[in-house]
């Protein structure tokens, strides 16, 4: 039997978005470039978030910019789609930086109603301590979280 190979378009498959439903998305760079070492980058990356929320599309509710990947807790705004927001996030820091930025596709997951929001934003901002960047969140210049 030939092994089987998982391929993006099966992983949206079944995939759907929902106005107030919050998700977990995390967003790979291309080849794994360090590209959010660079602070600027990081920055830039940050301002296309907010452009989500400014649109009303999404709100964040934590966020991290990694040196390779993005993680972002967010919830989507009245009429929002979610492939949508991912590709408009990702077309405006490509479109900043002036050079391709991300792997095609994204992993999500649509956080449920009996998971805690604040336990998930915690996982995230603390990624950076996880990844031995920085000893401690304080120190980390690239992440937020509504609540604190």
């Amino acid at each position: 039997m030939a092994e089987s190979k998982p391929h993006s378009h099966r992983l949206r498959a079944g995939r759907f978005s929902q106005a107030g439903l919050a998700y977990m998305v995390t967003v790979v760079t291309l080849e794994r470039q360090k590209f959010f070492q660079n602070w600027v980058a990081a920055r830039t990356l940050i301002q296309a978030l907010k452009a989500e929320s400014d649109r009303q599309q999404a709100t964040t509710l934590a966020f991290v910019v990694m040196p390779d990947h993005l993680h972002w807790l967010m919830q989507l705004g009245e009429g929002a789609e979610l492939a949508q927001c991912v590709r408009r996030v990702k077309a405006l820091t490509t479109y900043r930086m002036g050079h391709p930025v991300w792997q095609r596709g994204y992993h999500d997951h649509a956080v449920r109603q009996d998971e805690d929001l604040k336990a998930l934003a915690r996982y995230v901002i603390a990624n950076p301590l996880r990844a031995g960047l920085s000893p401690s969140v304080a120190d980390y210049p690239h992440w937020d979280a509504i609540w604190l």
